[in-house]
């Protein structure tokens, strides 16, 4: 058909093709196709399907070819698809010229079904002659394979090299593109099955597509997930995602997170398979944390912590335990650092650790790391219950560790052993005589008095705890102490808790790796494997672990370094960022969202009567949402070892009369915990009892400017007495309000009456000046007494 006659179809049905060349898509033929075969009908769909074959007649097939050279692609075009297109053409047509834009588009289609075209062309002869409507279906089942006929295949590839070479010429002569010219020389055969091939491939590409639009896309969603990140695994558009949770009440931004379960339950709207993305860290690929079986499991020798008062006599326990002397080798007969030693006791072994004091127990605590099965405390039978003998059961009982007593120095003249059995009920420590569940052991470390009374109590109570362990993996366990060594480098004291330890293992502690060079117990002796419970000291890691750390055995020392340079770049995180602890700001919105079911308080007042009196009036707070408890209350200046509990515990500091050191002021700015000072015991009980409500709305709060402290006093009879201070830091202001606080406790609050540097009255006074200061109506100013001064700031809501 002439292009003129396409282009114009294409004109009224689609778009008019921009020149002859231009390649068609598949909707533009199928207009084509569909116009001509509307305007082509047939007259009878019988003689189409007629099934009584006509006999071919060899020299009619053979006379046309030089006849009609030209109607061969056309007649080609029309007979690619006979079963879907059933069509004829009138005879005249059969003469025009083809189209040029035909031959490029399909170039292929006259030589698609060589086998089947002499029949279609013996017929479009037989009606240019006769012009009378014949059938133009091929004619297969002259073609029968199976009874081994002779079938003359020549004739067939002789006429399908006919019909290339005759567009080839046909081409040629119409100044066609140079890559027709070229098909003369090559075999159709070849031309034709690489069309076949990609035509194949496009087909299969266009199934994969159909079928990837019909199957559900499966969606891997983590715990977390932004909703742009969510709409892009989902192969959908922000919108469709916003959309579809704005139709389910969530507003929701593309960069904002939104949780698994209203992830899934908008992927599912949206047709897609839902899976949960489990995310593996380098921690869990690495660490082995699988739980033992039961049947793996074997008894662990018990570790024992000795706290209590300074000299009353922790280490002369240890040793008398020992039999070794380690307290004469200590600066002053104080401990001063952390030892871990075994003893055998009726041939099972103890760990012991020697701590100077609670702290470092506390410190250790305060990281997570549970170390310790059994608490001994120890009391002189001759002093009593002293202020760190309390702290020690307050830690031990916050740690829920079980305590043994034992009373030291009954061998004394002035021991009274019944008096600290006496003074033990008073903190809930009922001894076992006296029907509680304490064991108490009255014992002399220095004259061996009550020692094997004491260990088979220890063994007594550890097999009641029933500690096992399994020494068949990996060793993991705690740093106790790390120092730098100048000979060895980094040494850590290690507590193996589980598994067993060997020398040339990869361990990782903290934010420090290596590999165990060196392997010793606690007498210095070389080992090449620990078991649980036993302490060893290590070298070759590379920098001193911080105490308390957990360490791990692990087998990808690579990955191990990755995973250090990750805690590293956490930590400069977490230093950067504000630690969150609870405080009576945020008290409330911890009870409402489940976190907190206690709420632990220190107590620290001026008077004994006072830490009583605060102490059941705030435990009465208690209600069934939350419950208060008091995990330590003392007489005395708020201090270091009091914000380390708090940091340990998580708990708030309430003071009465009582201000922190600097030290404590340090520390507890630090570690986040928040400490309120009291004058009147309702106003605490009004704010704790408000803040777990909810309803607590501070107007003001409290600005400290600055600390002087007074290094003479001058009495003038005009004026009453006049302090020569120092100002340690910040600075003293003209109106600021000022608290005389004498050995840590407040005897005086009010403001001051002047402020001057030599004879001139000055509006502030800064740090590192002297100046000389009187409080109004306080005369009662000594040497030593510390005046802090600060001013009520109020707080915008």
């Amino acid at each position: 058909m002439p292009a003129k006659v396409i282009t114009e179809i294409l004109d009224k049905y689609a778009t008019a093709p921009k020149s002859n060349m231009q390649a068609l898509e598949d909707h533009e033929l199928s207009i084509v196709f569909e116009h001509l075969t509307q305007n082509n009908q047939i007259s009878n769909i019988a003689a189409i399907y007629a099934d009584e074959p006509k006999k071919p007649e060899a020299p009619q097939a053979e006379a046309p070819k030089t006849e009609v050279p030209k109607a061969q692609p056309a007649a080609a075009q029309q007979t690619a698809k006979p079963a879907q297109q059933p069509q004829q053409r009138p005879a005249q047509q059969g003469q025009q010229k083809p189209a040029q834009a035909q031959p490029q588009q399909k170039p292929v289609q006259p030589v698609q079904r060589p086998a089947q075209q002499a029949a279609p062309q013996q017929k479009l002869n037989k009606s240019t002659a006769t012009a009378q409507p014949t059938t133009r279906v091929p004619e297969k089942k002259l073609v029968d394979t199976r009874k081994g006929g002779d079938v003359n295949l020549a004739k067939y590839d002789q006429r399908l090299e006919e019909l290339g070479g005759q567009r080839g010429e046909r081409m040629a002569q119409k100044g066609g593109k140079e890559k027709f010219r070229n098909n003369k020389g090559r075999q159709g055969g070849q031309v034709f099955s690489n069309k076949r091939r990609q035509d194949e491939a496009e087909k299969m590409r266009k199934l994969q597509l159909e079928i990837a639009k019909k199957a559900p896309v499966k969606v891997q969603i983590p715990d977390e997930i932004s909703v742009g990140e969510l709409a892009s695994r989902m192969k959908k558009t922000g919108a469709e995602v916003v959309k579809c949770l704005m139709k389910n009440g969530v507003m929701a931004s593309l960069s904002q997170m939104i949780d698994f379960d209203t992830a899934s339950f908008v992927a599912e709207e949206l047709g897609c398979k839902v899976e949960k993305e489990v995310v593996v860290t380098i921690e869990e690929k690495l660490i082995d944390t699988t739980e033992d079986r039961p049947e793996d499991l074997v008894p662990r020798a018990p570790v024992v912590v000795v706290m209590g008062h300074v000299d009353h006599g922790k280490t002369s326990l240890l040793d008398t335990i020992r039999n070794t002397s380690v307290a004469s080798g200590e600066a002053g007969g104080i401990t001063q650092h952390i030892g871990a030693y075994q003893a055998q006791i009726n041939g099972k072994p103890i760990t012991f650790l020697d701590t100077p004091g609670h702290e470092a127990f506390t410190s250790m605590r305060a990281r997570g790391a549970m170390v310790t099965d059994i608490a001994i405390l120890m009391v002189a039978a001759d002093d009593g219950i002293m202020p760190q003998t309390v702290e020690s059961i307050n830690h031990a009982k916050a740690a829920n560790i079980p305590i043994i007593v034992a009373v030291n120095k009954i061998d004394k003249e002035n021991a009274n052993p019944d008096r600290v059995m006496q003074q033990l009920t008073e903190y809930g420590l009922v001894p076992e005589e006296w029907g509680g569940e304490t064991i108490v052991c009255k014992i002399s470390a220095k004259k061996h008095i009550g020692i094997e009374n004491l260990l088979e109590n220890l063994a007594l109570l550890a097999e009641v705890q029933e500690l096992k362990a399994n020494p068949n993996r990996a060793g993991q366990g705690t740093v106790i102490e790390a120092r730098l060594d100048k000979g060895r480098g980094p040494v850590a004291t290690l507590l193996v808790q589980n598994g067993t330890l060997k020398q040339g293992d990869i361990i990782i502690a903290g934010t420090s790796v290596g590999r165990v060079r060196t392997m010793l117990d606690y007498r210095g002796n070389r080992l090449t494997e620990a078991g649980p419970s036993v302490p060893v000291e290590i070298a070759g890691l590379s920098e001193a672990p911080v105490a308390g750390a957990p360490f791990f055995a692990v087998a990808d020392e690579r990955m191990a370094r990755e995973l250090v340079e990750q805690r590293k770049a956490e930590e400069r995180a977490k230093a950067a960022a504000p630690v969150q602890k609870v405080s009576l700001e945020n008290l409330f919105d911890q009870i409402k969202s489940g976190e907190r079911k206690e709420l632990a308080l220190i107590v620290k007042a001026d008077v004994q009567g006072s830490v009583e009196a605060v102490k059941a009036s705030l435990e009465k707070l208690s209600n069934e949402e939350v419950n208060v408890r008091v995990i330590h209350g003392a007489v005395g200046a708020i201090n270091e070892s009091d914000v380390t509990l708090a940091a340990a515990s998580n708990a708030i500091i309430v003071g009465f009369n009582v201000r922190p050191d600097s030290a404590a002021r340090e520390s507890a700015a630090r570690q986040n915990v928040d400490m309120r000072m009291y004058r009147v015991i309702y106003d605490a009980i009004d704010e704790i009892e408000t803040a777990m409500k909810g309803m607590l709305a501070p107007k003001y709060r409290e600005v400290v400017l600055g600390h002087a402290e007074v290094r003479e006093t001058y009495k003038v009879s005009s004026v009453g007495t006049v302090a020569g201070c120092y100002v340690q830091d910040g600075c003293l202001r003209r109106d600021c309000s000022v608290r005389v606080v004498r050995d840590g406790i407040v005897v005086h609050e009010g403001v001051l009456g002047s402020l001057q540097r030599f004879k001139d009255s000055v509006k502030e006074v800064k740090e590192r000046f002297e100046c000389g200061l009187t409080v109004e109506k306080f005369n009662d100013i000594k040497l030593g007494d510390i005046i802090e001064g600060y001013t009520m700031e109020e707080i915008p809501r």
